[in-house]
């Protein structure tokens, strides 16, 4: 359970019910085979994984909101890098929550490193979303520059640190863009040979 009450979304009960052949139990647990990366991810491995990591996010948040309350409004550098990590710490928090509770979406369970490296994709949409003026967000300030420029700075840092990972860890997105890439590109074949089909269709047809 998380410091704020919610409960793991799949459970000793629940998951039992799962009818999914990537879902199974050995003499560690009831774990979650994912093709992508080729490995056994552990639900409670992976929950205690958030959990820790939630307490260590929530601590920091609250020193942040200590920081940015006794600095003077003088000292904008430094105010805009104690915003921008806190914007980064919400995201994940908030990424954390969503995984953890999920209940249905077997694709919220994952490996550490593959959490964080969708945390860092959701910052860096979030970050180019507030940039664009399409989110107001209570850390921005009236000219944003200086917080979304701390906020490319600083982002891997502030995850590895908080969970603890090797450099390397964030390095490897690029596995996970790659997949997505050859999906699309498969798809887009399809889609291309359908029309293709279609178009000799009508032609004979006419």
């Amino acid at each position: 359970m998380l410091s704020n009450g919610i409960k793991r979304g799949f459970n000793e009960q629940n998951l039992p019910l799962i009818k999914n052949p990537k879902v199974g139990n050995d003499k560690l647990g009831w774990y979650l085979y994912t093709f992508s990366e080729n490995s056994k991810v552990y639900f409670d491995n992976f929950y205690k994984f958030l959990e820790e990591s939630e307490l260590r996010a929530i601590k920091e948040l609250k020193s942040l909101e200590h920081k940015i309350g006794t600095t003077s409004n003088i000292n904008e550098e430094t105010l805009s890098f104690y915003r921008a990590k806190k914007i980064i710490l919400e995201r994940v928090v908030k990424h954390l929550y969503i995984c953890y509770s999920d209940s249905k979406n077997l694709s919220s369970i994952t490996t550490n490193w593959c959490f964080a490296t969708v945390c860092l994709e959701k910052i860096e949409i979030y970050r180019d979303r507030i940039s664009k003026g399409q989110i107001q967000d209570k850390n921005i300030p009236e000219y944003p520059f200086y917080v979304l420029q701390y906020i490319d700075e600083i982002t891997k840092g502030t995850l590895l640190e908080l969970f603890g990972f090797p450099e390397k860890a964030l390095s490897m997105r690029w596995q996970y863009s790659e997949l997505l890439k050859r999906y699309s590109k498969v798809l887009s074949n399809v889609t291309s040979s359908l029309q293709s089909v279609l178009t000799m269709i009508k032609s004979h047809g006419g």
